[in-house]
C-alpha cells in the first residue's frame, strides 16, 4: 500500500499526541497517552462488550440509511418526473430539512420510546434529505434524447422511469447516499448518547460520566477508523455499481 502524505501527517499527529501526553507537554489526567488509549480499546474489544455495541449500532445506522434512502429516492424520482408532487409536498420538505437533528429527537422519544424504532427513524430522516436533493439533480442530468428514444419506442413512464432515468441518475444518487453514510453514523451514535443504554454512543457517555478518559478515547478513536472504513468500502462498492461511469473516464464528485 503506498503511503501517501495524508498517512504521514495522521502518524505525525498521532506521535504527538503520545509525546505530549508522556512528556507533561499536556498536564491533564483525562489526557492519556495514545498507547494507553489503544491498550484500553484492545482490553474493552477482548471482552465481547464494545463489539456487541459496535454490531447494534451498525443495524441501526443500516436499517436507516435503507429506508431513508429508499424514501429519498423515491420522493426524488416522483419530484422530478411528476410536477404536481412537487408543487403539493416541496414547501413541506423544505421545512422540514432545516430542522436540526438533535431537536427532532425528543418528540419521537414521546412517539416512539426510546428503542431501536426512534434510532432508526432519526437516523432515516437524516439520510432522506441530502440522496432525495442528489436524486432530484441526477433526474435533472439525464440526457433529453435518451428520454425520447424510450418515447419514440413506446416505452411506458414507469418502464421509463426504471430503465432509462434510473440508470443514468445513478452515479448521483450514490453521491448522495455517499454523503449520507457518513451523516448515518454521526447521527445513530448522536441518538445512542441522547436516548438510551444500547450501542456505542450510550458506552462513550458512560464512559465519560466514569471518569475512565482511556476508554472513551478509545471509543472515539474506533469511531474515526469505523467511518473510514465504511467511507472506502462504500467507495470499492460504488466503483463495481457503476464501473461504466468510470470506464467513460468521468469521476462522482
Amino acid at each position: 500500500m503506498k503511503v501517501t502524505s495524508g498517512t504521514w501527517l495522521i502518524l505525525g499527529l498521532l506521535a504527538l499526541w503520545e509525546a505530549s501526553a508522556r512528556l507533561g507537554w499536556v498536564d491533564s489526567p483525562n489526557w492519556p497517552a495514545l498507547s494507553q488509549v489503544l491498550a484500553a480499546l484492545a482490553r474493552d474489544m477482548a471482552t465481547g462488550e464494545l463489539p456487541a455495541r459496535i454490531g447494534g449500532s451498525l443495524w441501526r445506522m443500516a436499517a436507516g440509511l435503507v429506508a431513508g434512502g429508499l424514501a429519498g429516492v423515491l420522493v426524488g424520482l416522483a419530484f422530478a418526473l411528476v410536477p404536481l408532487t412537487a408543487r403539493l409536498f416541496g414547501m413541506l420538505v423544505e421545512l422540514l430539512r432545516p430542522i436540526p437533528v438533535p431537536a427532532v429527537i425528543p418528540p419521537l422519544v414521546l412517539f416512539l420510546g426510546l428503542d431501536d424504532p426512534m434510532k432508526i427513524t432519526v437516523v432515516a430522516l437524516t439520510v432522506f434529505f441530502p440522496v432525495l436533493t442528489n436524486t432530484l439533480q441526477g433526474v435533472q442530468a439525464v440526457e433529453p434524447d435518451s428520454i425520447a428514444m424510450g418515447r419514440t419506442f413506446g416505452i411506458g413512464p414507469l418502464r421509463r422511469a426504471g430503465f432509462i432515468i434510473l440508470p443514468a441518475a445513478l452515479p448521483a444518487i450514490l453521491a448522495g447516499f455517499r454523503v449520507a453514510l457518513a451523516l448515518a453514523l454521526v447521527v445513530t451514535v448522536v441518538a445512542e448518547m441522547i436516548a438510551g443504554e444500547q450501542g456505542i454512543g450510550s458506552y462513550l457517555v458512560l464512559m465519560q460520566f466514569a471518569g475512565r478518559a482511556p476508554e472513551m478515547y478509545g471509543v472515539i478513536v474506533l469511531l474515526a477508523a469505523l467511518g473510514y472504513a465504511l467511507n472506502r468500502g462504500f467507495v470499492a462498492l460504488e466503483r463495481r455499481l457503476i464501473a461504466w461511469w468510470y470506464a467513460a473516464g468521468r469521476e462522482v464528485a
